[in-house]
């Protein structure tokens, strides 16, 4: 008997890596496409569904894949919260997540971000794009190995991003509530706002936790930044305070800020709007707006080959778990 799998949210370039690692030869339904509100028919005739984030798995489409049969809603993205695991606990449905895959792929592009406005290279490649080539003030920088990184959040993602500072020559230093020992030999622990008032470059690698750090930074956090520091977050986007960035960019408190992610970005990452089309957010279009000084990648930290490999591969063996064993350890539960 076939397992059938409804999988949301798979790009071309992913098609080829969901068939070739498909050794348990499950049944797949790729859908390019989140799921949404809007085309909860596509998920009919399967055994589960697997999701990536900002798919819409509230309560409603609970409900209606519960009454598909549908007893596995997994989703190949650390984040849950964009299932309602309530509802999947009251229809007695499994929920499972991907824990962790390469951290290389978020700190690279933190690193590239952080490097392209340290050295002002989105500037200067905008001007000769447009045949400018004359060299201005904004052009001159520092060079990393002169600069002091602040790393907060030091797990597997932020000390993987240390690394690769430290490997530039940067002094590198980290705050994390919970500090790491192996970390120690790559950065100096600092209290946040030692390491604010220090670091030229300040990267959030921090989980988020709904009602404990919502908009952790905010006016005081970047009031206690060195001036004219660099803001980078590839973590979650309910971790900054859209319009005190803002505000710091059009002060100059910020030199400039790099983010990977949004507060309520399915309204806006995964779609393209018409040139005179306003987007949804007024306070987003503004920081949008102020490119090359910030710079917006639509949650692609993730997007590599080896990234993309663990979140596959990890998913189905939490189907093969769940079919064979009737658990897997990746289970998640109801606080």
């Amino acid at each position: 008997m076939t397992f059938k799998i409804a999988c949301y949210g798979v790009r071309e370039n992913e098609v080829p890596f969901f068939n070739k690692l498909n050794k348990y030869d499950f049944e797949l339904t790729l859908i390019e496409d989140l799921l949404t509100s809007e085309n909860p028919e596509t998920f009919a005739n399967h055994d589960a569904v697997l999701l990536r984030g900002n798919c819409t798995a509230d309560r409603t489409n609970i409900e209606k894949m519960a009454k598909e049969g549908i007893k596995y809603v997994f989703t190949r993205t650390v984040g849950f919260n964009h299932i309602d695991l309530k509802a999947a606990e009251e229809f007695n449905m499994s929920v499972a997540r991907v824990p962790s895959y390469s951290p290389n792929a978020i700190a690279e592009l933190s690193l590239t971000l952080a490097m392209m406005l340290l050295r002002s290279t989105a500037h200067t490649t905008m001007r000769t794009a447009n045949k400018n080539f004359k060299v201005d003030g904004e052009m001159f920088s520092k060079e990393i190995r002169n600069c002091k990184v602040g790393i907060i959040g030091t797990g597997k993602i932020g000390l993987t991003e240390a690394k690769l500072f430290k490997g530039l020559g940067a002094e590198v230093l980290g705050y994390d509530i919970y500090e790491n020992e192996e970390a120690k030999a790559t950065l100096t622990y600092k209290e946040l706002d030692e390491l604010l008032a220090e670091s030229d470059i300040v990267s959030l690698h921090v989980p988020y936790f709904p009602g404990k750090n919502d908009k952790m930074v905010d006016a005081e956090f970047i009031g206690k930044m060195k001036d004219g520091a660099i803001l980078i977050n590839t973590a979650r986007g309910e971790l900054q305070d859209n319009e005190a960035i803002l505000k710091a960019l059009q002060a100059d408190k910020l030199a400039g800020f790099g983010t990977d992610v949004f507060a309520n970005e399915q309204s806006l990452f995964f779609k393209e709007f018409k040139p005179w089309e306003p987007l949804p957010d007024t306070t987003v279009q503004m920081l949008v707006d102020m490119y090359p000084r910030v710079l917006v990648t639509p949650h692609v930290g993730s997007n590599t080959d080896e990234a993309l490999c663990n979140m596959i591969e990890t998913s189905y063996e939490n189907f093969n778990d769940v079919l064979t064993v009737g658990e897997t350890a990746n289970k998640v539960v109801l606080a």
